[in-house]
């Protein structure tokens, strides 16, 4: 399968729902940071609080907490942000905006409740939800490199294993450090769980539904060269495996509609470049 090991974070206009991610987390980090009042509101109605969580029912801690960030810095929500866009540009596009997102708030709840289990801090930031974006951007492209402190190559899938190893030990370890490991750890087992069993779910539901479909296989989309629109016969295949995905994940594609989303995916953004240079 084609791979491009040495690309991260891809050039050109960023997806709505990174766009969008990253904006909202900025402008409420500079509210908080030019308002320490604001901010101290913020932080104690929004954060992840697992006393007002459990006996005051702020359930919506689980989704705001994602949205605050260290207000005395500025390295907690850079790297979290810069993260955000090296790793979910390529997934947004690949998945669609709807299914990124429904997975990256899936992976920022689960890892709130893993912290509310595990840890009893209050916690902010968007970590947990990022480290579940690392985990998928690294079973769909295991063996691209990335450059540790810009000088060391190392696979991704070998990365994010370290870090997993990392947050676990950190987790269950002896010694506090004001991390929230819990969470990071969280965010990487929801998400693998997601990508990985969500068609048993779907297959769970459809029958006792009954309204079980039979999913569409990648053999009967093979492209004809008597076609005269490719352009139109892999915005169909890539709109089909993009539901299918949205169904049961990405993971339980099988090799050949993997192979034929990347093809797609490739051909549609070269298309597309040609008609901007044209």
């Amino acid at each position: 399968m084609y791979d491009r090991s040495f690309r991260i974070g891809p050039a050109g206009a960023l997806p709505p729902a990174i766009k969008n991610l990253i904006l909202a987390n900025v402008i409420i980090w500079f509210m908080e940071v030019v308002n320490r009042g604001l901010g101290n509101f913020l932080i104690v109605n929004f954060a992840l609080s697992p006393a007002d969580v459990i006996y005051h029912f702020k359930i919506w801690q689980l989704v705001s907490y994602m949205f605050l960030h260290d207000p005395s810095g500025i390295m907690h929500i850079l790297f979290n942000m810069i993260f955000l866009w090296m790793f979910g540009v390529e997934l947004e596009r690949e998945w669609g905006t709807r299914e990124f997102l429904k997975f990256y708030f899936i992976t920022g709840i689960g890892a709130g409740i893993f912290n509310l289990i595990l840890s009893p801090a209050t916690t902010i930031g968007a970590s947990g939800a990022i480290y579940g974006v690392m985990l998928a951007y690294a079973l769909r492209w295991p063996n691209r490199m990335i450059y540790i402190y810009f000088l060391f190559p190392v696979k991704i899938k070998y990365f994010v294993g370290f870090l997993a190893l990392l947050q676990f030990f950190s987790t269950f370890g002896p010694y506090s450090d004001g991390i929230a490991h819990a969470a990071h750890l969280g965010g990487i087992v929801v998400g693998y769980v997601y990508l990985k069993y969500w068609h048993l779910f779907y297959k769970l539901k459809t029958q006792l539904g009954g309204q079980f479909k039979n999913k569409t296989s990648a053999s009967k989309m093979k492209y004809s060269k008597g076609r005269s629109d490719k352009t139109e016969y892999y915005r169909k295949v890539i709109d089909d495996l993009l539901d299918k995905i949205n169904r049961i994940g990405y993971l339980n594609l099988t090799e050949e509609e993997k192979k034929l989303l990347d093809e797609g995916s490739r051909y549609l953004r070269e298309h597309e470049k040609q008609n901007n240079n044209n």
